[in-house]
């Protein structure tokens, strides 16, 4: 808590002013107090109510926030933000506060929404451009304008207008656009396979499982051994895990076209197996269990937790620094690899079920069998990543399976 003072009368007035937080609009929220006596007195008296602001806090009263001519835009995105952000993931969440914080509140945010042109707006689209924001960012920040002025032209019963709604943004040049991502060769491929060797079991099945099947981070993180038909060679993808502050929190894919099943090559098959008689003997070690529901690439014994998506990328950044590939290599190019690979051997259509992409998917109604097109793409990937060289000596012995349970909801 902080506080603050000025004099305000004489002899001696002072109005001492405390911080006791933010409502839920996040307007700031203090307590006044007018207080009689020297300065040095008038500091000791704050200093009291500081610390009773800490000991026993004050309740924040919430501000009614009027809809009309003096709605900011700050003043829609805090609505929003307390009316609709609890719907839309963490890492969403944490992206928007952080545009808002960054690019918006200090500058446009302050604007009347009714008194914004859009003119005025893509003025200041251009300016975030001039000081060197890229068109991704500006983009978002767009998108989260255009939102927050739409709901309150509807919270405010049609008496605002939606500035934003016929902006445009501005032009970049060929020049000025950034490097597409880069796909990484097959070599660059067969060097990051053979650093993961120096890495722990789980780390080691976890990106070669991503290589192998073009997986996002999330939905790699979010596998449970429920998902795995280590027998059939197939995994169930079916949610996803995302950073939240300080834990991972698992949630539903954003679309149907993400669920899917995808066919795995013979020796992911087997790196899968190992991993799994793996976490068995940690957890009997630890005297914990281990079952169908438990996340396959868990760190702790008994799985109940998955791993947080950010501790991947950082294994990823040193497999890729002891595999000396080049630094504009990241952990998401794993699926163009996988993408550009597989251009040859299977139709798009089927590319992009496997990949979880969501326009042509969802035309199709989603099954759980894995189509023969796809076994193919499975196999293909494992002969570009396995082919003829050496691999570890993996048991062929078929694995201990948990049979056929259902997760719990």
């Amino acid at each position: 808590m902080s506080g603050s003072m000025r004099l305000v009368g004489k002899p001696d007035t002072w109005e001492l002013r405390v911080f006791i937080g933010r409502d839920s609009l996040g307007k700031v929220k203090h307590r006044y107090v007018r207080f009689r006596g020297t300065r040095r007195q008038a500091e000791r008296e704050l200093a009291r109510l500081v610390v009773a602001q800490d000991e026993n806090p004050v309740v924040v009263t919430e501000s009614a926030l009027a809809w009309g001519s003096s709605t900011t835009i700050n003043d829609a995105i805090a609505a929003w933000r307390g009316n609709g952000w609890a719907d839309l993931s963490p890492t969403t969440v944490r992206h928007y506060q952080e545009l808002w914080d960054r690019h918006i509140s200090s500058s446009v945010g302050r604007r009347a929404i009714s008194g914004l042109t859009s003119y005025e707006v893509e003025k200041y689209f251009r300016s975030l451009k001039d000081a060197g924001v890229g068109k991704t960012t500006i983009r978002h920040v767009r998108a989260v304008l255009h939102r927050a002025c739409k709901l309150a032209g509807k919270w405010s019963g049609g008496r605002l207008p939606n500035p934003i709604a016929a902006t445009e943004m501005p032009v970049w040049a060929l020049s000025e656009q950034p490097d597409r991502v880069r796909a990484p060769s097959l070599d660059e491929i067969g060097r990051l396979l053979a650093a993961t060797s120096e890495f722990d079991a789980r780390i080691r099945a976890i990106l070669r499982l991503m290589v192998a099947t073009g997986m996002r981070r999330g939905e790699a993180c979010a596998i449970r051994w429920s998902d795995c038909d280590l027998v059939v060679g197939t995994v169930r993808i079916d949610e996803s895990v995302v950073g939240a502050k300080g834990s991972a929190v698992v949630k539903s894919p954003k679309t149907r076209a993400s669920i899917r099943s995808v066919a795995i090559d013979e020796e992911s098959r087997k790196e899968l197996s190992v991993l799994q008689r793996i976490q068995m003997e940690l957890a009997e070690a630890s005297d914990v269990a281990i079952d169908a529901d438990s996340f396959v690439f868990s760190f702790e014994p008994g799985g109940r937790t998955p791993p947080h998506p950010d501790s991947i990328s950082h294994a990823f950044t040193r497999v890729r620094s002891l595999a000396a590939v080049a630094a504009d290599i990241h952990l998401h190019s794993l699926r163009h690899f996988q993408a550009t690979a597989l251009d040859a051997v299977i139709s798009e259509k089927q590319k992009q079920a496997r990949l979880g992409w969501t326009n042509p998917v969802m035309a199709r109604h989603y099954t759980d069998s894995v189509p023969e097109e796809d076994r193919r793409a499975a196999e293909h990937i494992g002969s570009l990543l396995w082919g003829s060289s050496e691999t570890e000596a993996i048991s062929d012995a078929e694995p201990p399976q948990f049979g056929q349970v259902s997760k719990s909801s």
